[in-house]
């Protein structure tokens, strides 16, 4: 690629305007938890208060997770550059699915732990979205620079392809967890499904072709 063409590239990337602190960004990202509990207090979540505000939580967790994914497809394809603040969107992600578990635990289930057990193994979409979160643990404590200077830039890389099991895992607590498929579950699931196939398709693309003789390779010796 040639200098005019990456100076090209990075003026069709640059945001045409000021760049949000990444501290704002947290700050905003929280706003829904404030209030969600501020309804909670003031008794404004309608028969099942507890129910209306773990389900906020979680829905607000998959919207993050969804918000993530999100970045590298805008990038590529729109030319938006939000990298900046991926790792905002997915440290939301898990705050919001911290708020969503103790909600359960405390509120639902009121710390007993035999019925968190018990409830865990009879319903599948709570195993579920157990095994979510344990996949967003590690993803979250590593998300941070001395994280990467201390394990690598590959295996942090590796590590973190496992936002796309959490993805797919959030996405099946959510349809699992209503009794009907209402327009919303299957939105977000579409929307998870398109983010995921994009990296799939283009990971494909982009495998080199295998040479159908043995030209091509003795050619690549040569160059090397």
């Amino acid at each position: 690629m040639s200098v005019q063409a990456s100076q090209l590239r990075a003026a069709r990337l640059r945001p045409g305007w000021p760049q949000i602190p990444k501290l704002v960004v947290y700050l905003i990202g929280l706003i829904p938890a404030l209030w969600w509990f501020e309804l909670a207090l003031r008794d404004r979540l309608g028969a099942d208060p507890m129910r209306a505000l773990e389900h906020a939580l979680g829905l607000w967790a998959l919207r993050f997770i969804i918000a993530s994914l999100a970045v590298t497809p805008l990038r590529q394809l729109a030319g938006i550059n939000l990298i900046r603040y991926r790792r905002a969107f997915g440290l939301l992600a898990f705050y919001y699915a911290v708020l969503h578990l103790v909600t359960y635990l405390v509120l639902d289930q009121g710390l007993d732990i035999d019925a968190i057990v018990a409830d865990v193994l009879k319903r599948l979409y709570i195993t579920i979205g157990m095994a979510c979160f344990l996949v967003l643990v590690p993803l979250a404590v590593t998300s941070n620079n001395p994280a990467i200077r201390r394990i690598g830039a590959k295996l942090w890389s590796k590590v973190h392809r496992f936002a796309y099991v959490a993805a797919i895992l959030a996405v099946l607590h959510f349809l699992m967890s209503v009794k009907s498929w209402p327009i919303e579950p299957v939105i977000y699931a579409a929307l998870a499904a398109i983010l995921l196939g994009y990296r799939l398709l283009r990971s494909v693309l982009r495998q080199p072709r295998p040479e159908r003789n043995g030209a091509g390779r003795n050619a690549s010796v040569r160059e090397r």
